[in-house]
This record gives C-alpha cells, structure tokens and sequence, in this order.
C-alpha cells in the first residue's frame, strides 16, 4: 500500500524506510568521521610527554573525554550493528528507528565530548578561567547549531503555511521549507 505520511510523497514502508535509512547513513558518515579523528587524537595525547606535567583536574578531564570519545564512536557506529544484524528480517522500519535514536544518542555525547576535550585544551593552553568561559561559548554555539536551530525550524514548520508559500500549493509550505 501506498501513503503520503503526510509529506507529498507516495512510497510503502519499505520504500520510505530504505529512503531513511540511506540518508541517515550519509549523516552517520560525516559524524564517524569527525569522531575517529577526534578519537585518534584523544588516544594519542596520553603518549606525548608533556602528558605527564599535566595536573590531577586535567588527567581527570582527559580520562572522561577518552571514555565519552569512547561512548560517542560505540552510538554512532552502532547503527551498522542494528542493521547488519537485523538485515533480512523484514524490520528495517524498526531499524530505522532505532538506528535515528542512537544517533541522536550519538550527537549528544559528540557534544558532551567536544565540550570535554575543548575543555581541556584551553585549560592546557591558557591556565586560567578564561578557559571554561571559552567553552561556555562553544557548548552555546555547538547547542544552536546542533539543536536549537533544527528545533526551531521544526516549530516553525509545524506553524501552519506562510502566506507567500500558499498561492501553489508547494509541498514545502508549513514545513519551513522555501522554494528555490
């Protein structure tokens, strides 16, 4: 059977949950990428000497920021599991789902991560206060673009149509969608 969902677009469940799961995997891959390089470099830290002039507060940042590194690469990378595992099994729609909320899952923990490690190269770099003001900033600036703005594009889609948008019936309409 074919629907809409709402959306304009007539598919199955299977055509829309094929549709999903490639575009989350073309998100998935910009996001394991910044994470295995973050990672990387997180795992190479703990061999550099200065390593060892580092103070308790900053190993302790280190240790978290390596076990959240750890967190984020295991919910982003989980969605291949999901789908390795439940493939042919007629639960991609279910695949789907799971894999959008682990990563989501996901991206908070990059988040927690990028505060974390920001953390501790400014106090490095800076020895002062100045430090967690400069994080502060960022973790602000990472939540606008990481959630704030989606959120709000979301609310301001579910509004109801622009008078502009109503005169052909685009689909994008109410959506906060725009025409090009």
């Amino acid at each position: 059977m074919t629907e809409t969902y709402g959306r304009g677009r007539e598919e199955t469940q299977e055509e829309r949950a094929d549709r999903q799961w490639s575009e989350l995997l073309q998100e998935l891959r910009v996001a394991q990428t910044g994470v295995q390089i973050l990672f990387g470099f997180l795992l190479a830290v703990v061999f550099q000497s200065r390593f060892e002039d580092l103070g308790d507060i900053d190993r302790d940042i280190y240790v978290v920021t390596v076990m959240l590194g750890s967190a984020t690469a295991a919910a982003l990378i989980g969605p291949v599991s999901y789908h390795r595992l439940l493939t042919g099994r007629r639960m991609k729609p279910e695949t789907v789902l799971w894999a959008s909320r682990m990563t989501v899952l996901g991206l908070v923990l990059l988040f927690c991560t990028m505060c974390s490690t920001l953390l501790l190269i400014m106090r490095v770099a800076l020895h002062n206060e100045t430090a967690l003001w400069l994080v502060g900033g960022m973790a602000l600036w990472f939540l606008a673009c990481w959630f704030v703005f989606p959120l709000w594009a979301l609310a301001r889609g579910r509004s109801g149509p622009r008078e502009s948008d109503t005169d052909d019936g685009d689909d994008t309409a109410g959506r906060g969608g725009r025409r090009p």
